[in-house]
């Protein structure tokens, strides 16, 4: 106990002085001083909803109206997103293990879950969504998140949603924020369940999402909000003031980038530095309980919804859309694997349909709002058959132990899905396309729409995500290691996670 101790207090040093030099950085380049940080209602989004606007060289900002409906909306949609992590992921991956892993699976998402939601409300929502340079926003901004209200006049700060004049109460935003960065923390144990330390897993989880999330989600849906852009003199103003990726013109609707790649990543460089389970490739290492795998699938489905359709941030046409893609292209992936299953393993299995169900969840994220109904049907689709191969033939290939398959489903599923939107938003081929100028909300039209040129902003952010995540997981990993040791020992880990990690037993039969 005293050597685990010591190997914290160490690791939570090396961790300070991390955290504090990723915090310093924004503030030494910004140009203004920080008492200058505004309040300007900010929001996720790359810029895909389309509002009507006359065509005019200058437009004066409108009011600020609030819409009872549009707050409802985010509200369920934010309770049905957190349900997607709890229960259903963790029933999800549950399933998926052995039963004398079972507990520790659910463990390391139920306590993941809220170790996220707490270091959101602290600083990862001031660092994801504030403005500070293109690719961190202002740790003091909001933290603790300070400003959202005042409890003096009784003032709540406002957000900002794709249509001018039209805002979310800020908290309603953070709110929503929360569980995405929750989930996405969450994803990456599945690439190493059944051998991961539970002290190693919180030590991971805290450097991870500092240090990859926060960033890739400012770099992606960072930018001031369609009101600041008020004539076209502002126009090269405040994009510089956006994220990275969204400068580029990057398409993600709910987060093919920021989410799935982000953590498939994780996942994989998780499955290499821990090392393969005890066992692996000679003994056999079935599921437990496929129908608690697919109870969890089916409740990630209907979360989905919250997820992608939420993601409009109103209860518009762009919800409605979002929505619909949803729900075609995830069962078009359920059948697409299926059949590809049948072929080529001579069945179809329940884990395949589930997991085609997943994929095509994942693959459609980016794409959700971006694309029409064609695009729906297409990237479902593909979908399938991508991710089969990557949980089958590209996992021999990779040689890791990814136990779950979270690279596999999640990083090749929102590669495919963040490519196909370059393809599919294009108004051509029955994409809505994508707003070209803020100021009057004018929509690129089928002739200036550049297919190669969108695949290749699409390709860019995609690989600035697998290496930035990729490099700060290895670094993250290392440190765990350092401070903790990442795995058991060899008797502990055959004898279970779920009695030497917490004393406990999935099933007392």
């Amino acid at each position: 106990m005293s050597r685990i101790t010591s190997c914290l207090a160490k690791a939570s040093g090396s961790a300070a002085l991390l955290v504090a030099t990723l915090f310093w950085m924004p503030f030494s380049s910004m140009a203004q001083e920080e008492g200058a940080v505004t309040d300007q209602p900010t929001i996720e989004a790359p810029a895909t909803e389309a509002a009507t606007a006359p065509e005019e060289a200058v437009v004066s900002a409108p009011a600020q109206t609030v819409d009872k409906g549009d707050v409802a909306w985010m509200l369920i949609s934010t309770a049905i997103v957190l349900m997607m992590s709890v229960p259903a992921l963790a029933l999800f991956y549950g399933g998926m293990v052995r039963s004398k892993n079972m507990l520790s699976m659910l463990m390391q998402v139920f306590v993941t879950f809220s170790l996220i939601v707490v270091l959101w409300c602290i600083y990862g929502y001031s660092l994801a969504f504030t403005e500070g340079n293109a690719l961190i926003g202002s740790l003091t901004s909001r933290l603790f998140l300070n400003g959202t209200f005042d409890a003096a006049t009784g003032a709540f700060s406002m957000a900002a949603t794709f249509s001018k004049g039209v805002y979310l109460p800020e908290l309603v935003f953070v709110a929503y924020q929360a569980t995405f960065a929750a989930i996405t923390c969450c994803l990456i144990l599945g690439s190493v369940a059944e051998r991961m330390k539970f002290s190693a897993v919180l030590i991971f989880m805290v450097l991870w999402f500092t240090f990859s999330y926060t960033p890739v989600a400012h770099m992606v849906w960072f930018w001031m909000g369609p009101d600041a852009y008020s004539d076209a003199a502002s126009v090269a103003e405040q994009t510089a003031k956006a994220g990275l990726i969204w400068q580029w013109g990057a398409l993600d609707f709910a987060g093919g980038t920021v989410v799935h790649i982000n953590a498939g990543i994780a996942g994989l460089v998780g499955a290499y530095v821990v090392g393969k389970r005890i066992g692996y490739g000679k003994e056999a290492m079935a599921p437990h309980n496929l129908p608690m795998t697919m109870i969890g699938a089916c409740l990630l489905w209907t979360g989905w919804f919250g997820f992608n359709a939420g993601s409009a941030l109103e209860a518009g046409n762009f919800a409605a859309l979002a929505f619909i893609n949803t729900f075609l292209a995830t069962a078009c992936a359920v059948l697409s694997w299926m059949f590809g299953e049948w072929v080529f393993k001579g069945k179809p299995s329940m884990l395949g349909a589930a997991s085609g169900a997943v994929a095509g969840l994942v693959a459609i994220t980016p794409a959700a709002g971006n694309v029409g109904i064609p695009g729906a049907f297409a990237i479902g689709i593909i979908a399938g058959p991508i991710c089969l191969w990557g949980v089958s033939g590209l996992k021999k290939l990779l040689g890791a132990d990814d136990s779950l398959d979270v690279f596999g489903v999640h990083a090749l599923g929102g590669i495919t899905g963040a490519l196909l939107t370059g393809v599919f938003n294009s108004p051509s081929l029955g994409g809505p396309g994508y707003v070209s100028n803020w100021v009057t909300a004018t929509v690129i039209t089928a002739a200036d729409y550049s297919i190669p040129g969108q695949i290749l902003i699409q390709a860019k952010a995609v690989l600035v995500t697998l290496v930035w995540s990729g490099v700060v997981s290895l670094a993250a990993y290392k440190i765990a290691d350092f401070a903790v040791g990442l795995r058991l020992a060899d008797d502990e880990e055959r004898e279970g996670l779920d009695t030497i990690e917490h004393g406990e037993r999935s099933y007392n039969l």
